[in-house]
């Protein structure tokens, strides 16, 4: 049994032992009475081995279908295990995103009420910037044009009453009197210019900007330098007028805040989009506190971002110590406008 020989096996070797060594020095009749001694002896020793052997046997065939059980629900247990290891990674994942999404949603709704805060401070600026501007030009037209105007009143009187007397020096008068007049057109054009430059519906974008850099340039003692490329004209109305707001408002705030001496201003191509950027020498301030501040008093900045969003282009502004100012704006050629 321990080298797993089965009992026919056991058979044979007795039955060759029998005949190779003990059978041949023996009589024939002696032989059969040893070979049938010999089987009595055999059986009567081998039942108890084969009934041994055939309970190990049937118990070695239980024995195998129990490991064979066993291995199979030990192959069960593992694929449960795996797929409960699965659903623990599963449901760390969703906890991970749960609170992710959280994450996200609580920076959205800070992130809105920001934004419902600025546009708070948005409209309160631009109601007193609005009312500013009527001041001053309510104070421009009483101060030069309805002064320039009685000027004129006062002297067509004169003339009315010197021209029934006297004619000598009538002609000088009525000159003066027409400069006055000429006087108080070329203020009526410059405010109609600073309103809506009529140059930027009538010829474009660049002629535009080139009138209004020189004028600014002369007025405000700042060397600008202008590049602008041509296809730039393609854009539409809106999107123009937008970067010639920008323009001037940027060199605006160059003149009152930055005591710059020079100004580059420059439109250039980009892939599917313009961008145009103001760069000055001047004084530098923090860009991104002042954006971000609840009490901005910059409301040119803000201005310029909101009509950059408005025609779905972007803003931008870098300032350094030592290297100025950095206005960008950028607009796309494509259609897709926020209204």
């Amino acid at each position: 049994m321990a080298t797993g020989l089965e009992t026919l096996d056991l058979a044979r070797i007795h039955e060759q032992a029998l005949i190779a060594l003990v059978l041949p020095s023996y009589s024939p009749c002696t032989r059969g009475a040893m070979v049938r001694r010999a089987g009595t002896f055999f059986a009567e020793a081998i039942t108890p081995i084969e009934k041994t052997h055939r309970t190990a046997r049937e118990a070695s065939v239980r024995l195998n279908q129990m490991i064979e059980t066993l291995n199979r629900r030990s192959a069960d247990l593992d694929d449960s295990n795996r797929q409960l290891k699965q659903e623990t990674a599963r449901c760390k994942s969703v906890e991970e995103s749960l609170r992710k999404s959280e994450q996200h949603y609580s920076q959205l709704l800070e992130q809105s009420h920001r934004l419902q805060e600025q546009l708070r401070l948005l409209s309160r600026q631009l109601l007193v910037a609005q009312e500013e501007e009527r001041k001053r030009i309510s104070r421009e037209l009483h101060d030069e044009i309805a002064q320039t105007l009685t000027g004129i009143n006062v002297r067509l009187a004169a003339l009315k009453m010197e021209a029934t007397v006297n004619t000598k020096g009538l002609q000088k008068k009525i000159t003066r009197t027409q400069r006055m007049v000429e006087k108080s057109v070329n203020i009526v054009h410059q405010f109609a210019r600073e309103l809506r430059p009529a140059v930027l519906d009538d010829l474009g974008l660049i002629p535009a900007l080139h009138s209004f850099v020189k004028s600014f340039s002369k007025q405000a003692g700042i060397h600008i330098r202008l590049t602008v490329f041509a296809e730039v004209e393609k854009l539409d109305n809106a999107k123009r007028t937008v970067l010639y707001r920008v323009a001037q408002e940027a060199l605006t705030n160059v003149a009152r805040h930055a005591q710059a001496s020079r100004v580059d201003v420059s439109i250039r191509k980009l892939p599917g989009a313009a961008r145009m950027e103001i760069k000055d020498n001047g004084k530098s301030f923090e860009a991104q506190r002042v954006m971000d501040s609840k009490r901005n008093t910059r409301l040119g900045l803000i201005g310029m971002r909101e009509r950059l969003e408005m025609v779905g282009g972007s803003f931008g502004v870098e300032s350094a110590p030592g290297k100025g100012t950095t206005i960008r704006a950028q607009i796309p050629f494509t259609k897709g406008n926020r209204v």
